[in-house]
């Protein structure tokens, strides 16, 4: 599917009131995380460690708690199990009052979870089991009760398997016949035919925000700027992709490529580092930002996700982000223009 000839790249709606209304559909996660782990301990042993920790995660679950950190009023759309895991996942998102009465409860899989032993670099290897994200149908959500949010964020569409591209494309569909925002981001590391399968959906995106890594496996590039050409050429309003400690990349579609330099921190763990920049990216948008500081905002919510333990650490609050903005080099001046922004929506106001 390819844009019509002259058709404009960016679809971002004017600024919506203050906090936004959210729905964030797909993969709703347990992480179970410990660190530092150096080696696993072989046959029977055991190895003492600092910290172990159980937290809400995936494209879906993590991007939902940034956001609601920040001030948002969230929604969540999935699918999960009716054992003890999905309680406490149930429990854990409870904790930042996100609505899960769009879960759907699915008796024949366990709830979707990992295990990550963090390593003393923050890389994190991962042990999984897909349990209930790949069940979830589109008879689970409720497109016409979409109406009435500012934005929907569809994580980890390539996971979804019990939604076909079709599905996947009327959700898109509904979630922009109201005038709603839509993000799109990814699970998996990706791959050309999970390029094929979530296209349709792409095409009537506002934005896609892969990670680097991501992006050239799902369209078989080797240059970002062919990759984020194949993706504006379905018709995608704008892309973000991250690129770990170097920032980000972004474009609306109208120009060139803009990238946005990377925060320095001292990294305990980068699990969920690309769901914060997601919340802070959609964030900013609604605000009425321009991509660019939109971006600035998601790779700060992004870096302060990398300084403690699994997807739901360093961020606290929109003010709290924004102070740690401001203490960045250069920071002030696009924290500023982003808390103005804030206060204008929240008068129901706009900035010229």
């Amino acid at each position: 599917m390819t844009a019509a000839a002259g058709s404009p790249r960016s679809r971002t709606p004017a600024a919506v009131s203050w906090p936004g209304r959210v729905a964030v559909i797909g993969p709703h996660i347990l992480d179970i995380l410990g660190r530092p782990v150096e080696q696993i301990p072989p046959g029977q042993g055991s190895l003492r460690i600092e910290e172990i920790r159980a937290t809400a995660a995936g494209t879906a679950a993590g991007t939902a708690v940034d956001l609601a950190k920040l001030g948002a009023s969230v929604t969540v759309f999935g699918a999960i199990g009716t054992d003890l895991i999905a309680d406490v996942l149930l429990g854990a998102l409870a904790a930042y009052n996100i609505d899960t009465s769009g879960l759907a409860r699915k008796a024949e899989a366990q709830t979707s979870a990992t295990m990550l032993p963090i390593r003393p670099n923050g890389e994190r290897p991962a042990l999984h089991v897909p349990g209930a994200t790949r069940l979830l149908q589109l008879a689970d959500i409720d497109l016409d009760g979409l109406t009435g949010f500012d934005a929907v964020m569809l994580g980890g569409p390539e996971a979804l398997a019990g939604l076909s591209a079709a599905d996947l494309a009327k959700i898109v569909a509904a979630a922009k016949s109201v005038g709603a925002l839509v993000g799109v981001d990814v699970l998996h590391p990706g791959s050309e035919r999970d390029f094929a399968r979530i296209s349709d959906a792409l095409a009537c995106a506002d934005w896609f925000c892969p990670n680097s890594d991501q992006l050239l496996a799902l369209t078989g590039r080797k240059d970002l700027g062919q990759a984020i050409a194949d993706v504006l050429a379905l018709g995608t309003g704008g892309v973000a992709v991250t690129l770990g400690a170097d920032g980000c990349l972004v474009t609306d579609g109208h120009g060139g490529l803009t990238q946005i330099g990377a925060i320095e921190v001292p990294v305990v763990d980068t699990t969920g580092c690309g769901d914060g920049f997601n919340a802070g990216l959609l964030t900013g948008l609604m605000l009425g930002c321009d991509p660019a500081d939109g971006a600035r905002l998601g790779v700060a919510c992004g870096s302060l996700v990398a300084t403690g333990l699994g997807s739901d650490a360093g961020i606290r609050s929109f003010d709290q982000v924004l102070d740690f903005m401001r203490a960045a080099p250069a920071g002030q001046e696009v924290a500023d223009r982003i808390a103005q922004y804030r206060a204008a929506t929240g008068k129901g106001e706009r900035v010229a």
